[in-house]
């Protein structure tokens, strides 16, 4: 996880130069059960998530147990995208963006509320596939890498999950993404190498 961590660190360091912006890494924090954030409580059952009153990427020790037992996405890439995945939030807190959000999700409806959530996990999806494309560029892409990704990043759909959890998909709950728009929005960073082109918003 610290080899994962520092490649995101290579990746943003050197996408936030190129604007003249020094790049504020974030902490990984590893715990189990709870753990108490300037969020607040933090639980396992939250999955991996980010917190941008510390700037902390919070990850609990089984959550890559599930990730391959329950979400049937197994493999180090995969584990490897879910941590790119939340620092890609750190990234959109840096540029502000999460904050743009959040005040935006105060002024509208629910179902609004959670299509702009979707559009922010989108971006951090894309955020993840700019720094699988640093790595390939870094010569450290294995075979069967980005096919691990991909199979993560559809595990977590929102339709995936419902289906599996409860029968049916309800798309204006979804929170996250369809599987399918997660994957296509990894492949476009992946693909491009470019932050720039992960503008969710505009689409």
């Amino acid at each position: 996880m610290g080899v994962v961590l520092a490649t995101t660190e290579d990746t943003w360091r050197a996408t936030f130069q190129r604007s003249g912006v020094k790049y504020q890494e974030p902490k990984l924090v590893l715990f189990r059960n709870r753990t108490q954030t300037a969020c607040g409580l933090g639980d396992a059952g939250m999955g991996p998530f980010y917190c941008p009153g510390d700037q902390n990427v919070y990850l609990d020790f089984k959550f890559f147990q599930e990730l391959r037992r329950e979400f049937k996405a197994d493999g180090d890439f995969a584990q490897a995208y879910v941590i790119a995945h939340e620092v890609g939030h750190h990234v959109q807190n840096l540029l502000g963006t999460m904050e743009k959000v959040q005040r935006l999700q105060q002024q509208v409806g629910e179902a609004q509320s959670n299509q702009l959530s979707v559009r922010l996990e989108l971006q951090a999806d894309c955020f993840a596939g700019v720094w699988a494309n640093y790595v390939k560029k870094q010569n450290k892409l294995e075979v069967g890498d980005v096919e691990e990704a991909m199979r993560a990043a559809q595990a977590v759909g929102d339709d995936m999950i419902q289906r599996r959890t409860q029968g049916y998909v309800v798309p204006d709950s979804f929170t996250h993404g369809s599987a399918k728009e997660r994957m296509t929005w990894f492949t476009k960073g992946f693909q491009t190498g470019d932050a720039r082109q992960c503008n969710t918003f505009g689409r």
